[in-house]
């Protein structure tokens, strides 16, 4: 018996993930599932894959992965204890939903970039100026002071704002460089996610992270959650201090970072459907270990 995916084959989801021979741990019948409700694409490390668990929910991974590109098609969606989004791809197959983007038809994404296209506003009719007849007598002419011409700020006016924050941070304490970055960190919440995202207006969790303490804590940290792990000093859970970074995953090689905000909350670029986003720790979902970078 062979194993089917979604619409896929076996032969065709090894030779996605990369795996020679492996035996199935079951039969799955491909004609028994619903048809599609959308299709993604696994948008992982490249040359890396993701493990495929036989339920969302306290299940197992099977013998072999999904390769970063593949594309899925999805006949279910769940949300898991810990507040994660999970795809069925197969009868008892489940993937993450946070390593994937959705793969539109050529249709949805000519609707979507419409959408997307401003609408040019068509030009006001001005009337003409009527005309003054003029007086017999000259008028005397009136003294008037020139008003100051007030200047709306630019997006330009913005990011300076922004810098010079950052660059008076820069030489403040180590509290002051932790309150200006939760408070650049809280003002991102709402923004969009895009994997390999730096920012302004779409990030991945790593590069919101990069982003937020290069702009107001004048710290250049690396990229990537594995080599920000290794910035800093380590802190027990207990002593969090609003500014310190979190990870999930291996503590030396993460998969996930937020900034600690206080109050028991943390800020990050979660999902490509959640964005950027304000969450409270969780023991479902709870860090692996901490840093302080700010000191």
């Amino acid at each position: 018996m062979k194993r089917n995916f979604l619409k896929m084959g076996l032969a065709a989801a090894l030779t996605l993930t990369g795996v020679a021979t492996v035996a199935p741990q079951k039969a799955v019948n491909a004609a028994t599932l619903k048809e599609p409700i959308k299709q993604v694409q696994i948008n992982y490390l490249p040359g890396k894959s993701i493990k495929i668990w036989t339920n969302y929910e306290g299940g197992r991974p099977i013998n072999f992965s999904a390769k970063n590109a593949s594309k899925w098609n999805v006949a279910a969606t769940a949300v898991d204890k810990k507040g994660k989004l999970w795809y069925k791809v197969g009868v008892d197959e489940w993937i993450e939903a946070r390593y994937t983007t959705e793969v539109m038809d050529n249709d949805a994404a000519t609707v979507k970039a419409q959408k997307q296209t401003p609408v040019a506003k068509k030009p006001k009719k001005t009337k003409p100026a009527k005309t003054q007849v003029p007086a017999t007598s000259k008028p005397k002419p009136a003294v008037t002071k020139p008003k100051p011409a007030k200047s709306k700020p630019t997006a330009n006016n913005t990011s300076n704002n922004v810098t010079t924050v950052a660059n008076t941070v820069v030489n403040g304490s180590a509290s002051q460089k932790a309150k200006a970055v939760v408070n650049l960190a809280e003002s991102q919440v709402g923004k969009g996610y895009a994997w390999g995202g730096n920012g302004p207006d779409n990030f991945d969790c790593s590069g919101l992270v990069q982003y937020v303490y290069n702009q107001a804590g004048g710290v250049n940290l690396p990229r990537v959650t594995t080599d920000q792990v290794k910035v800093g000093t380590t802190v027990d859970m207990s002593q969090l201090q609003p500014g310190d970074l979190l990870f999930w995953g291996s503590t030396d090689a993460p998969y996930h970072v937020a900034i600690y905000v206080g109050d028991n909350q943390y800020v990050s670029a979660a999902t490509p459907e959640q964005g950027v986003i304000l969450q409270t720790l969780s023991s479902y979902f709870y860090p692996s270990v901490a840093k302080r970078v700010l000191q």
